[in-house]
């Protein structure tokens, strides 16, 4: 069956090495927090000048002066630090931040990422995705893998407009797991979920990509 939001956040916390220091942006990769291993040491920043993230706070623990980018309540570690926005992003621009989790609507196989807007429909703005993007060394996004319609969202083109180009290093859906070792290679199948054949993953996946190794 599909891996659901806490078993792909799960998943990309696997990622996460000692001394990371990591950005999580809205949605399913926030809760990447609860599930930083106790043996590393990593460092959660956000954008709106929070450094050192905690995990999300029970109820009897929740401040409401304490919040995410997403303005979702969380908590502070002894280390924690406030800084402006205007630093925070310096941290991204200037290359600070190792890797960033975010959410997508759309990844090309060619690693190009849509996820700040959809025609037509409200805008928000792109918040700092377009900067993480372009100052963050490994780029990892954690979506659904069909949208709502049941289309592919990891797709040979991307059909909305774009936040980066040739940026995603690793995709976590809720079938499948995909990376590729470098920008100038193509994704391969690395996981499936339980219950799922690679069979399914091609049919409503619309990228080429590299099988499983056992399946060469």
């Amino acid at each position: 069956m599909p891996w659901n939001r806490n078993q792909m956040a799960a998943r990309a916390a696997q990622e996460l090495r000692d001394g990371d220091y990591v950005n999580l942006g809205i949605g399913i990769p926030t809760l990447v927090a609860n599930y930083i291993a106790d043996d590393i040491d990593v460092t959660l920043h956000s954008e709106n000048g929070m450094l050192g993230l905690g995990p999300f706070p029970t109820a009897a623990c929740v401040d409401a002066d304490i919040i995410n980018a997403g303005k979702q309540t969380i908590t502070e570690l002894a280390r924690t630090s406030y800084v402006s926005s205007a630093d925070s992003f310096a941290m991204v621009r200037g290359g600070h931040i190792h890797k960033s989790i975010l959410g997508a609507m759309e990844v090309s196989e060619d690693g190009d990422l849509s996820n700040w807007m959809v025609p037509g429909k409200m805008v928000k703005g792109p918040g700092g995705a377009m900067d993480l993007v372009a100052g963050v060394g490994r780029i990892i996004v954690l979506m659904d893998h069909v949208d709502k319609a049941g289309g592919a969202k990891f797709r040979r083109t991307n059909t909305l407009p774009y936040t980066g180009r040739n940026v995603v290093d690793m995709i976590v859906t809720d079938l499948a797991v995909f990376a590729r070792a470098d920008r100038t290679q193509r994704f391969r199948l690395l996981e499936i979920a339980p219950g799922v054949d690679e069979a399914d993953i091609v049919a409503r996946t619309d990228a080429r990509f590299l099988p499983l190794e056992s399946s060469k």
